[in-house]
């Protein structure tokens, strides 16, 4: 069975930092690409940031560019994503998800596995 689940969330003042970390078991992700997305309530889920199998390269939604950073360590099968310069618009579920092949993608519909999210709320 695969499993990913997300930890690190919770409450933070504007301008503050978290680091969400996803932990992959029930089957290697060494040969999958990993993303963050984020859904706020009445949104629809949004892309945040994605990375490569082998961590050589990432892409970011507009919303994180320059105050995010997604990195991975395949060795523990984890993938995390630094948020730094938070704001309140940031608030949202954040799911970490996986890919089937190396490659990342904006889309969320080239994901095929999700976690169940944590929740990352920034006061102002």
């Amino acid at each position: 069975q695969v499993r990913l689940v997300e930890s690190g969330g919770g409450l933070v003042q504007a301008g503050g930092s978290l680091r969400l970390s996803c932990a992959a078991s029930g089957r290697t992700f060494s040969g999958s690409a990993m993303g963050w997305f984020r859904q706020a309530p009445g949104k629809q889920r949004e892309f945040v940031a994605a990375i490569t199998w082998s961590g050589l390269s990432t892409i970011y939604g507009d919303s994180g560019k320059g105050r995010f950073n997604i990195s991975r360590d395949n060795t523990k099968n984890t993938t995390y994503l630094q948020m730094n310069s938070l704001k309140p618009e940031d608030t949202a579920v954040y799911y970490c998800s996986a890919t089937h092949g190396p490659r990342y993608y904006r889309d969320m519909t080239e994901y095929v596995y999700w976690g169940q999210g944590t929740q990352v709320t920034v006061s102002s």
